[in-house]
């Protein structure tokens, strides 16, 4: 096993769109719900600092090696797609200095029910922040995967898949990141 500690610094904002669940009050407006609740689409500890998930990274990087599709030399046509789906872990929440009440909002004319090209459409509102960075740890468990390939992997994750709500992957260009490895560790 690896473990690799990375800095990651935003090329672009990032937006979030996590389902809401909290309930509407008695004969409240959809408007009134949606401006009491938004803030409510970040993840949050206990304290209001706005969070990231592990597995949005987790998602970006599986998402870069399945872009790059790079064959594994000596292994034919085979990729290191299903290595980096199985053999790459990040467990811990990253909390950016950041408090939920601080974060702006980004008012959208979107679907009604979430769908591309859904007729009836309503104003909805999604957390965006300019500006942000983080460090990452990874822990790799398979060996194939080598320095070289990780960075290069991460590198695309960042550019070219990204994270959270309107990221390039899903065809907009929130979620962009740049990235360092600080340290490289064989343990085991």
């Amino acid at each position: 096993m690896k473990i690799v500690r990375t800095d990651i610094e935003s090329a672009s904002p990032i937006s979030f769109s996590k389902r809401l669940q909290e309930p509407e009050k008695p004969r409240e407006l959809p408007r009134d719900y949606e401006e009491r609740c938004w803030r409510e689409r970040m993840y949050y500890d206990a304290e209001g600092y706005v969070q990231i998930p592990p597995m949005m990274f987790v998602k970006a990087l599986q998402g870069g090696a399945k872009f790059l599709s790079q064959t594994i030399v000596g292994k034919g046509k085979q990729t290191y797609t299903k290595h980096f789906l199985s053999g790459v872990q990040c467990n811990e929440m990253t909390t950016l200095p950041i408090k939920k009440d601080e974060v702006k909002g980004d008012w959208i004319f979107v679907p009604s029910n979430g769908v591309a090209g859904g007729g009836k459409r309503v104003d909805k509102c999604f957390p965006r922040i300019d500006e942000w960075k983080t460090s990452i740890t990874f822990y790799i468990l398979d060996d194939l995967i080598t320095k070289s390939i990780f960075q290069e992997t991460l590198n695309t994750a960042g550019l070219q898949v990204g994270i959270g709500r309107f990221r390039p992957a899903n065809g907009g260009y929130y979620g962009r990141f740049t990235t360092k490895i600080v340290s490289w560790k064989d343990n085991l």
